[in-house]
């Protein structure tokens, strides 16, 4: 069974095998975690980012999905991108984050990963509710097929960190 672990702090100086990055999906960077993790990561990360757009991902990563580059200058091996719904109050987009979780792990386990450290996915700029995207976050990892050992959940203040806590 995957270990669980709570954080409050900043996911870029996390020691872990891979860091999920909550990316956009031009894969080009962006605010919030995205352009933390691309600013502190160093410009290996973005060239990774910029060659999986020339091949593969020519009209960007798409929601719910999620691929692996260099972690550059980050204390991890690998970032895993993967790209979260904007919130919506006419339609259930639940499970495309649900998937965020499960495809990131899945990249992991391609990786041979042990330790994920992940952020909340798309409940920043995306406007997702804190709550509703805690515990989406907690039960899709708690129901993952995984080698992943550890999953930590770096959340960037109290409010969020609260949010997962209240999920057992």
């Amino acid at each position: 069974m995957t270990a669980i672990e709570l954080v409050q702090g900043d996911i870029t100086r996390q020691s872990v095998d891979a860091i999920v990055n909550a990316a956009n999906s031009s894969l080009l960077g962006g605010g919030g975690v995205d352009g933390a993790i691309h600013r502190r990561g160093g410009p290996a990360i973005l060239d990774d980012c910029r060659k999986l757009r020339a091949s593969h991902y020519g009209k960007g990563l798409p929601t719910g999905q999620a691929v692996a580059t260099t972690a550059g200058e980050l204390d991890a091996q690998w970032v895993i991108h993967t790209v979260g719904p904007v919130f919506s109050r006419s339609q259930d987009r639940s499970e495309l984050l649900a998937s965020c979780y499960r495809e990131s792990l899945r990249v992991a386990d391609e990786l041979g990963a042990r330790t994920v450290a992940f952020p909340a996915v798309s409940a920043g700029i995306y406007g997702w509710p804190m709550e509703d995207a805690a515990r989406i976050a907690v039960e899709t990892v708690r129901a993952a097929q995984t080698s992943v050992e550890e999953v930590r959940f770096v959340l960037f203040d109290e409010r969020a960190y609260e949010a997962f806590a209240r999920q057992g």
